[in-house]
C-alpha cells in the first residue's frame, strides 16, 4: 500500500516527534494517509528517536522504515 507520510496532525501543528525525543510504546509517531484515510502509526516499543527517515509529505509504502529508535 502506498501512502503519504506526515510528521504532524495539521500543517500548522508541531511534529508528533523529533530526533532526540523519548517515546513510549503505543505513542503516535506520525500519520500515513492512504486512500483518503488517515492512519496513526504508533511506536512498537519505547526508546529514543535517532532518525526520521522519510521527508514530511513524501510517499511511502508497506515495509519502508520510517524511524530509527534506540530501545530503552
Amino acid at each position: 500500500m502506498v501512502g503519504t507520510f506526515y510528521r504532524r496532525p495539521r500543517p500548522e501543528a508541531e511534529p508528533f516527534v523529533s530526533v532526540g525525543d523519548r517515546v513510549r510504546k503505543g505513542q503516535v509517531l506520525c500519520i500515513i494517509e492512504a486512500m483518503k484515510l488517515m492512519n496513526n502509526i504508533e511506536a512498537e516499543h519505547g526508546g529514543e528517536i535517532v532518525e526520521i527517515l522519510p521527508e514530511d509529505g513524501s510517499a511511502v509504502q508497506f515495509g519502508d522504515r520510517l524511524f530509527a529508535i534506540r530501545p530503552s
